[in-house]
């Protein structure tokens, strides 16, 4: 820029006007064309304005030698400062000269000592080789021996019996069959020997350790007592290992279940006399013999003893087979590696089968002894009521027990042939009870009530429906299962009763049978498992309301009059001719028919209550005057068809009166004579419903 302005000051001095203004003008093109984004006309203006410099001729005419005055003293200033570093650099070589012949001094000094000392360097190398090589060594030997080999307290710890069975002993076991294991890594490398002899010392180790672990668990077997039977954490730990040795935990189960076995059947006979050979047993309740002489509580206390002490056997011994049935059944099938020939071998294990054998060997010898004393209770009972509550207590335990030990447990089978026992024992002494009472019911009361022995009867039958009610039978077969008892019981009552109605005369037979019947039906009504013996009493007590119903109604006919007229009746149809003919009967005749209606106004004022009376033995009044009702309806029909027969015979006369005077105006003969006479005889005919006035309303209304 500032050779512009320099340019521009040069053509003002120089040439014509109009070349000036020319020149000039193209200066001022030239300026104002140039881009003020371009970097260098920017600096130059920065550096103008950082000058301040003033816009005047003069300075105009100086600037480009006053900036040409500044660039010479830069450059004198840089060619001064240049010289300095010159200086330096000549003192920096002398320097690095003098650091190089120092340098090769100590090159020859190294040389001399590498040349006189390289022997003793070579043999320390080697000895640190060979130290690092024993070092290595130490360190494998000494994890090997940390991983192969027990240590003697450890020995101690797993077989000595003075230590203690705890964490450490777990830890140590786990460790030596993990051991035991891990050789089989070391058969596989080229030295097999230091493999079998580890495998054979670990073998040794863990035998004695299992061996110890079984001493253990058969000592802590053994003051496991009735009252407190749960099992420890350690020793269902110690059983969960043990599984691994199939032999050894077969054995150690077999003496627990014969433990347990003497020590519950200890406990039931405590239970049943007070006293007990175990001084550990507390017994704070009363001896169950004290109520021998009571053979329902008796045996039922016994039940509940042993349903107790099952319900806790199971429950002590759960946590073992179910909540760690797992655990045992992979240590099981582990030992079937080790112990090939042991008896699970091919067997699954099975926690809750496992669970309820033991159980059923635990109990096994309560098992015996209650049905013995079971047995000896049933057979001195003589009531088959108590006999057959026995039976069905023995199958509400049966039922419950079935879900804790399974059908083929030796409780269940000794429950079933108990319930059997009982229901021999029923059927012996039901049969003995019909037999007396058939011999007993030889004759029916004056009053035609319930004999007494059926009564009875009902009365047992009642409670046995009751028991049976209260039991675990299902639904479905309720009725299917007591239908033997009542037809050992109730049945044979009734049919004696049956044969004994035959031998009596009408109505005093049927009264009886509904009489026994409504009895029954009391009783077997509450229960809905009677149903198939309260359809046939339904059936034979509707077939004798039917004949009473006859019998009254038979009554109503022959005591109102009403039977000759209706019998006479009956074979005549609805034509004119037999009509005419009702007349002419004898029974319609008009004293015979006086007579009739005599005889209905008289039997109509105590017509219902006659009725009654034959009935009043009946114990069921409202069956009684169901019956009675009845037949006064039949009557009420009976009395409509007679009272319609003479209303039609009554009105056939009439017309034949006018068909005569019809017929007699008719004639060309001119017969008054005729017409007369038939006059005459219409006139004097008598109309059967005057001489039999009564209606059917009003029948109805006294009847009523």
């Amino acid at each position: 820029m500032s050779q512009e302005f320099s340019e521009i000051s040069d053509d003002r001095s120089g040439g014509s006007a109009s070349q000036r203004s020319n020149a000039l003008s193209n200066k001022i093109s030239g300026v104002l064309s140039v881009s003020y984004t371009d970097s260098e006309i920017r600096d130059a203006l920065h550096l103008l304005d950082s000058k301040k410099v003033q816009n005047t001729p003069n300075l105009r005419r100086k600037l480009r030698l006053d900036l040409q005055k500044e660039v010479i003293n830069c450059n004198a200033s840089i060619v001064k400062d240049f010289g300095q570093v010159a200086e330096q650099l000549r003192r920096v070589g002398s320097t690095i000269s003098g650091l190089n012949r120092c340098c090769e001094d100590m090159r020859r000094q190294l040389a001399a000592a590498r040349q006189e000392n390289g022997p003793v360097l070579d043999e320390a190398s080697q000895l640190l080789a060979q130290r690092q090589d024993l070092e290595k060594k130490k360190q494998l030997l000494d994890a090997f021996n940390k991983h192969f080999v027990l240590s003697d307290d450890e020995l101690r710890v797993l077989t000595a019996a003075a230590e203690p069975v705890d964490e450490h002993f777990f830890a140590i076991l786990a460790r030596v069959k993990q051991i035991h294991s891990d050789c089989r890594v070391l058969l596989g490398s080229e030295n097999q020997r230091l493999g079998l002899e580890l495998m054979e010392q670990c073998s040794g180790h863990l035998n004695n350790g299992y061996q110890k672990l079984y001493r253990w668990i058969q000592k802590e077997f053994k003051t496991l007592d009735l009252e407190n039977p749960q099992i420890n954490a350690f020793i269902r730990r110690s059983l969960r290992t043990l599984a691994e040795r199939p032999a050894l935990f077969e054995n150690c189960l077999d003496n627990f279940a014969d433990a347990r076995e003497r020590i519950l059947t200890d406990g039931f006979y405590a239970a049943l006399t007070g006293s007990s050979t175990n001084q550990n047993n507390d017994l704070m309740m009363k001896p169950i013999e004290v109520h021998a002489h009571d053979a329902l509580r008796y045996i039922g206390d016994m039940l509940a003893w042993t349903h107790s002490t099952t319900v806790s056997e199971r429950e002590a011994l759960e946590t073992l087979f179910i909540a760690e049935a797992d655990e045992m059944a992979r240590g099981i099938q582990a030992g079937r590696h080790s112990e090939p020939w042991s008896s699970l071998d091919g067997k699954s294990f099975d926690g809750r089968k496992a669970l309820s054998d033991l159980v059923n060997r635990n109990m096994a010898g309560v098992a015996r002894a209650l049905r013995q004393r079971i047995e000896q209770a049933i057979q001195g009972q003589t009531d088959p009521v108590i006999v057959y509550k026995i039976a069905n207590l023995v199958n509400f335990y049966r039922i419950t027990l079935i879900r804790l030990v399974g059908e083929k447990s030796s409780i269940m089978e000794t429950l079933s042939r108990l319930a059997e026992c009982a229901m021999r024992q029923f059927e012996a002494l039901q049969s003995d009870n019909t037999a007396n009472v058939q011999a007993e019911l030889t004759q029916t009361p004056p009053d035609l009530s319930v004999p007494e022995v059926l009564e009875e009867t009902l009365t047992q039958s009642r409670a046995l429906m009751r028991s049976f009610e209260s039991s675990l039978a299902p639904t479905a077969s309720r009725e299917e299962e007591f239908q033997p008892v009542l037809s050992q019981t109730l049945k044979p009552v009734l049919d004696a009763c049956e044969n004994l109605a035959k031998d009596l005369e009408m109505p005093a037979s049927h009264i009886f049978l509904l009489n026994c019947h409504t009895a029954t039906k009391q009783t077997l009504q509450p229960f809905d498992f009677a149903h198939s013996l309260l359809e046939h009493i339904d059936a034979s007590s509707e077939s004798s309301a039917t004949k009473l119903v006859d019998y009254q109604h038979a009554f109503f006919l022959h005591v109102s009059g009403l039977h000759p007229l209706l019998t006479a009746l009956i074979p005549l149809s609805d034509s004119p001719e037999d009509v005419r003919r009702i007349s002419t009967l004898p029974p319609f005749q008009p004293a015979a028919l006086r007579e009739a209606s005599q005889t209905l106004d008289d039997f109509l004022p105590s017509a219902m209550m006659d009725a009654l009376e034959n009935l009043k033995r009946l114990k069921d009044i409202k069956l009684a005057g169901d019956i009675t009702s009845e037949a006064a309806d039949r009557f009420f029909e009976d009395f409509e068809f007679v009272e319609g027969k003479l209303a039609a015979a009554d009105a056939m006369v009439g017309e034949d009166g006018e068909t005569g005077e019809s017929s007699v105006e008719e004639d060309d003969d001119g017969g008054s004579r005729e017409r007369s006479e038939a006059r005459q005889r219409t006139e004097n005919a008598v109309l059967l419903r005057d001489l039999y006035p009564r209606t059917s309303g009003e029948i109805r209304v006294l009847l009523s």
